[in-house]
């Protein structure tokens, strides 16, 4: 067992393999936060609270001015009875009052690990995988019961942590705040890091000194976003890739968040990331529960390195599902960039047949084959198939792409409606809005609103309908826009602030449907590109769209940001033609290959316009990933050089028996005068010799690493170099 409590010093103590986290229930039953670091093998009360005498600090016993929730690090802090830093919940009473004190009042420590009602979360395959600690909270006046649910993983080195609310008294209640994860730490020496960006330029990576008072990442757009992401770390200042002490907070949620940090008066740092509690609430009647979102936390004292490499590999094998998360990810040519909205049956056949001859395996047909749909101006919501483009229907071309040996995937946007479309027309009410207010659009369409079973059923009829009728092995899921005019038209009022976050249950829903329903369809998430590329999406669908920028040096930064919390499997990456599409670079095609080789693959250009020296160039390009494909899509992944810290990019992917290794590295631009650069390995094996595919020399694991490789010299813009290792003995 992980968990353990001591039940004379009341001390909770749960590890995972390489970390401890403790907590101590103090005096009337506040919950106190003790240490959250590198395994210990018990606690034995060396740093205690140390309660002193302060100003401005209230005391709920009067009797002792030592002791006051101000200066207690807490598990799980509210507002109004002594502490002012920020709340974790935040419950409104009939009365008006918004105090609450939760006390504790029993606990449970049990092997495995419970589900989350409506909610994506990591899961387990057998109970010894890993424990369970639910502490009950309680408040005495109104009834309400907080549990705190912490699973430790006996793997891997991270816990999930989430909140259940029980109403269990006579009075309406009213969250307006419902916190998955709140952490007090002792200290403020700390760099912040988090993700920040837009539409085709996401995941870029700020880290910044915490400072006195809050800083934090959000979304209240709707959807975690390509602006922020749903994860925080805190760094120990000289906190690197490969050494130093990271803790980091990773919520698996797909709408609007907060992850934040607030440094307060004594130098003590209060992290807490949750539902963003702009424009939330929820009403609970008594009898009612609510569940917030699960928190992944992760410790690491190998540096940030250390860090993704647990979140890689738990989101990989115990956040993804199905058939696909083990299976390696097929090649795919994508017409989206080669046609747009221009294309007929024909045209899509003979650039799947250029794919086939090319060595691709899918072919994936874009926006464009619905309704009326020439241009982004109309027919989302009317999924039946433009006989226009299409006379002989779906079916059709499907087989005739399938009578090739490829696989046919179809692209949706099944969240939106354009106000010139058939649904519209019939149902103006399905979208969300606010009566007496304009409907904002954005890419010319609405959003649907998601929180009315009528509309996740006509999306669950409509998909299943078009998956049934030919045979799609793949879906695409697109979300063009954000949510604007948050509100239902089947909400009363005193509820309409839960439609952001039922929009959120109603999309988990449906897709737990689809994905049931068709196991055999791999579906890949996308919004506009990597707007909601979050751990809540992965459970439904194991991979995403990285981003609508292909361009491949733009896609250095942001692979690179991404692989920091998501496995290389998710992370979809395509070559496209040039002038890029999306900033007009041109790029060499072996550098656009190489990048994309560094994630999961394909291709999204016009293959009939090729001349024949690009085309066998493509060709080895396909014929080489799918020998490497394994490694690159299931082997761990080391960052060697930032392309946000210099004019380099390197990194390497290393299997998990250390006998393969592919290394690859990118120079952005020409520089005069350069020195000699040598580029050093990382994840090997010190005491293996490893032959480089490319040359037959063999090198030692340990000479790779610490001497490391003198770069060839390369002249020009936009450079990439990828070499092949394999174990040839042992030293």
């Amino acid at each position: 067992m992980s968990i353990h409590f001591d039940e004379k010093s009341r001390v909770f103590h749960l590890q995972t393999p390489g970390s401890s986290y403790c907590i101590q229930i103090v005096r009337d039953g506040y919950l106190g936060h003790l240490y959250w670091g590198r395994r210990i093998a018990s606690y034995r009360d060396s740093v205690p609270f140390d309660f002193i005498d302060r100003g401005f600090s209230p005391n709920p016993d009067p009797a002792d001015r030592k002791f006051s929730l101000d200066n207690l690090p807490q598990e799980y802090p509210g507002y109004g009875n002594g502490d002012f830093g920020i709340p974790a919940y935040q419950v409104a009473q009939s009365t008006g009052s918004e105090i609450c004190d939760f006390r504790y009042q029993t606990h449970r420590i049990f092997a495995g690990k419970p589900k989350l009602p409506g909610l994506p979360a990591t899961y387990i395959e057998g109970e010894q995988e890993a424990d369970t600690l639910e502490l009950v909270l309680e408040d005495a006046l109104t009834g309400l019961r907080a549990t705190l649910i912490y699973t430790v993983f006996n793997k891997y080195d991270a816990m999930a942590r989430s909140v259940r609310f029980d109403h269990t008294g006579s009075d309406n209640l009213t969250l307006l705040r419902a916190f998955s994860a709140s952490i007090d730490f002792r200290d403020d020496e700390y760099d912040m890091l988090t993700f920040y960006g837009a539409h085709t330029n996401e995941r870029n990576i700020a880290r910044r000194p915490l400072m006195p008072g809050i800083q934090s990442a959000e979304s209240r757009r709707g959807a975690s976003s390509p602006q922020q992401n749903p994860f925080l770390a805190l760094l120990r200042p000289g906190a690197d890739e490969d050494n130093g002490e990271v803790y980091a907070l990773s919520l698996v949620y797909s709408g609007n968040f907060i992850a934040q940090a607030e440094v307060q008066q004594y130098g003590t740092t209060r992290v807490s990331i949750g539902i963003n509690p702009f424009g939330f609430s929820w009403k609970l009647t008594p009898g009612e529960s609510f569940q917030t979102p699960e928190t992944i936390m992760v410790y690491s004292a190998q540096g940030l390195g250390g860090m993704s490499r647990i979140f890689n590999s738990l989101y990989r094998t115990r956040l993804s599902r199905g058939k696909f998360r083990d299976a390696e990810r097929p090649i795919l040519i994508n017409n989206w960039e080669a046609t747009y909205f221009d294309f007929n049956a024909d045209k899509i056949e003979a650039i799947a047949r250029e794919g086939k001859e090319l060595g691709m395996e899918l072919f994936v047909l874009d926006d464009g084959w619905f309704g009326k749909r020439d241009n982004d101006l109309s027919s989302l919501g009317d999924w039946t198939v433009d006989h226009r483009k299409l006379p002989e229907g779906l079916d059709n071309l499907a087989r005739r792409i399938t009578g090739m040996g490829m696989q046919f995937g179809l692209w949706f946007e099944p969240e939106m409606v354009s106000p010139d479309s058939e649904l519209y027309r019939r149902h103006p009410d399905w979208c969300l809005h606010v009566a007496d207010r304009p409907r904002t659009v954005g890419r010319n369409q609405l959003v649907l609103d998601l929180s009315r079973q009528d509309v996740c059923d006509y999306i669950v009829g409509a998909l299943s309908d078009i998956l049934s009728s030919a045979p799609i092995t793949y879906v695409k899921w697109d979300m063009n826009r954000h949510l604007t005019e948050i509100g239902s038209a089947l909400l009363p009022p005193e509820r309409q602030r839960e439609t952001g976050h039922r929009y959120i249950l109603g999309l988990y829903s449906v897709l737990d449907q689809l994905t049931s329903a068709f196991p055999d369809v791999l579906f890949e998430s996308c919004s506009s590109g990597g707007g909601r590329y979050d751990p809540g999406m992965l459970y439904y669908m194991p991979q995403t769209w990285a981003s609508d920028n292909t361009d491949a040096i733009s896609r250095l930064k942001i692979q690179y940001g991404n692989s920091m919390v998501y496995p290389t499997v998710s992370m979809g990456a395509h070559v496209s033609g040039v002038p890029n599409h999306q900033v007009n670079r041109i790029t060499p095609l072996d550098t656009r290959g190489h990048v994309a080789m560094s994630g999961n693959f394909g291709y999204e250009l016009d293959l009939t316009t090729m001349s024949p020296e690009e085309k066998l160039t493509v060709k080895s390009q396909v014929a080489l990933y799918k020998d490497i494909r394994p490694l690159i899509q299931f082997g761990e992944f080391y960052r060697i050089s930032s392309p946000f810290e210099g004019n380099d990019a390197a990194w390497s992917f290393v299997s998990d028996d250390k006998s393969e290794a592919i290394l690859a590295f990118f120079r952005v631009l020409s520089q005069p005068g350069e020195g000699v650069p040598i580029l050093k390995c990382k994840g090997l094996n010190p005491d293996y010799l490893y032959r480089h595919h490319e040359t037959g020399k063999v090198y030692g694991g340990d000479e790779l690493m610490f001497a490391g490789l003198t770069l060839p010299r390369i002249n020009g813009d936009f450079i990439s170099l990828f070499w092949r290792f394999s174990k040839t003995g042992a030293q």
